[in-house]
């Protein structure tokens, strides 16, 4: 299952007109991820998050003078927590069932949110979002991938010298360009394939 950050506000909370504190940024933030998840970084607007959230546009620039600002923070807040690999006993059951993780994240509200951040803003706008893309889900989602390599060194399954840069970033790779340019979903054959005819043979063949 895949945790994020925070929790979203009670339904309650989000019409109340007295809220403040962390409960109106709270509300403010998961507005923000909302309209990056559906009308993506261009259709996003301050106006809109304000509305999203029920509250006054004075608000939401008094705590982030600019768009920017405030999608960084909202990202940090709703990115899915990536801190441990299941072990299920063999490195072929620990990447499918680590892929399919991914895949829940990838197309979760923060993910979809991410993506657009990361397919629609300029040049000089996603230089702002990098560390919170490189440190909120490239190396930890990386990290796993080398545990699970790790593991599998350790019980004899994969070549000694497989946990490397090279190998574990095939796994997010793939993902991310199948979904971006052939729009693919990631159904549970295409992630068995991807690990059975790339990631198994790569993990387990010696190089000439």
């Amino acid at each position: 299952m895949v945790t994020s950050r925070w929790t979203a506000a009670p339904a309650q909370a989000a019409t109340s007109p007295r809220r403040r504190g962390p409960v109106l940024e709270r509300a403010i933030l998961d507005a923000t991820l909302e309209q990056l998840s559906t009308v993506g970084w261009n259709g996003l607007t301050m106006e809109g998050v304000a509305a999203g959230a029920q509250t006054g546009k004075a608000a939401v620039y008094r705590r982030w003078p600019s768009k920017e600002d405030l999608v960084v923070d909202a990202l940090q807040a709703g990115l899915p927590v990536l801190d441990s690999a299941a072990d299920h006993g063999g490195v072929r059951e620990d990447l499918l069932a680590l892929c399919r993780r991914l895949r829940q994240a990838m197309f979760s509200r923060s993910g979809l949110a991410l993506s657009a951040v990361i397919h629609e803003c300029d040049t000089i706008a996603a230089e702002r979002f990098h560390s919170v893309i490189t440190e909120g889900v490239v190396e930890p989602g990386v990290e796993l991938i080398k545990e699970v390599v790790r593991r599998g060194i350790d019980r004899g399954e994969v070549r000694p010298d497989a946990a490397n840069a090279t190998v574990c970033d095939v796994i997010p790779a793939m993902m991310m360009y199948r979904s971006k340019m052939c729009g693919s979903e990631w159904e549970d054959g295409e992630l068995v394939d991807l690990i059975d005819q790339v990631m198994v043979p790569l993990l387990t063949s010696r190089p000439e």
